[in-house]
């Protein structure tokens, strides 16, 4: 069983949403609680921080005109490829939910799920960015809406609602999520379903919070790799670096005491011998 290797420090307090892409230089993630976005210098393993909103959702994508989109609490945000902002939508909802995770569609419209701050049943739901940064509600009942990630072809999604403890799959039909059904259903002693990524054969890698790992399932659903983590709240991966086959994966402290696992919030590295597909970016 293949064992990740710790790259950075304790950097983050809530380690998330890691994404790989070149255009920006290589690996961005978030410390989601303290609403930065993290960027990895990979020769030194120094990380710099650009302080977003507090907090910063885990939904951290390029911008096809350079620059990233994020979603903060309850919008969206735009920056340049200078780190400025230039422009943010107002809030799209009033109340104790926030934006979680997500991802872009092959439309290059951004996807961003809820949860609720007291992980309520099915008060969430999924929304899109639109390309003329108009924003819908596509559908509800969801808990803790987490990974969202498309298969190279554009034909399926991959999805985790961790309150389900499972990974859901939906057709792509004229670019909207149809069919939604369970793929896998992760057994409770192998921690809870959390952020995930899609590689070039369609398997699905999840990050495993409370598990200390990482699996991969294939596209039907089998269980066909585990890599081990050196902490145990799991939260997101990425597939990526020079060739793509580098799996990137972040950690949690929170709820943790100072002295429990000093390697919380570190960010891990293994090479998995299969390419991620290649992230896509945002039109807005």
């Amino acid at each position: 069983m293949p064992r990740a290797d710790q790259i950075t420090d304790s950097v983050t307090y809530h380690g998330e949403g890691a994404v790989w892409h070149e255009g920006w230089g290589g690996l961005r993630f978030v410390d989601m609680l303290a609403g930065d976005v993290m960027s990895l210098d990979e020769a030194s393993g120094a990380v710099r921080r650009l302080h977003v909103d507090s907090p910063v959702a885990a939904l951290l994508r390029p911008r096809t005109s350079g620059g990233f989109v994020v979603a903060t609490e309850r919008a969206f945000a735009a920056y340049d490829a200078d780190d400025r902002r230039e422009w943010e939508t107002p809030d799209l909802w009033d109340g104790p939910v926030r934006f979680n995770e997500g991802g872009v569609d092959p439309r290059g419209r951004l996807l961003a799920g809820q949860m609720a701050y007291d992980q309520s049943p099915g008060v969430a739901a999924m929304w899109r960015l639109n390309a003329d940064r108009t924003t819908e509600r596509l559908f509800g009942d969801l808990t803790v809406s987490n990974g969202l990630g498309f298969t190279a072809d554009g034909s399926r999604a991959y999805f985790t609602d961790t309150e389900t403890g499972r990974i859901d799959v939906f057709d792509v039909v004229d670019g909207e999520l149809r069919d939604r059904r369970p793929l896998v259903a992760v057994p409770d002693d192998a921690g809870h379903p959390d952020g995930l990524c899609v590689d070039a054969e369609d398997g699905v890698w999840t990050a495993l919070y409370g598990g200390a790992a990482v699996r991969r399932y294939d596209a039907a659903g089998v269980l066909s790799e585990i890599v081990e983590v050196g902490a145990q709240q799991v939260t997101s991966c990425a597939l990526g670096g020079p060739d793509g086959t580098t799996l990137y994966v972040t950690t949690s402290r929170e709820g943790l005491q100072p002295h429990e696992e000093p390697v919380a919030g570190a960010l891990f590295r293994a090479e998995v011998g299969v390419r991620g597909v290649p992230i896509r970016t945002v039109d807005a």
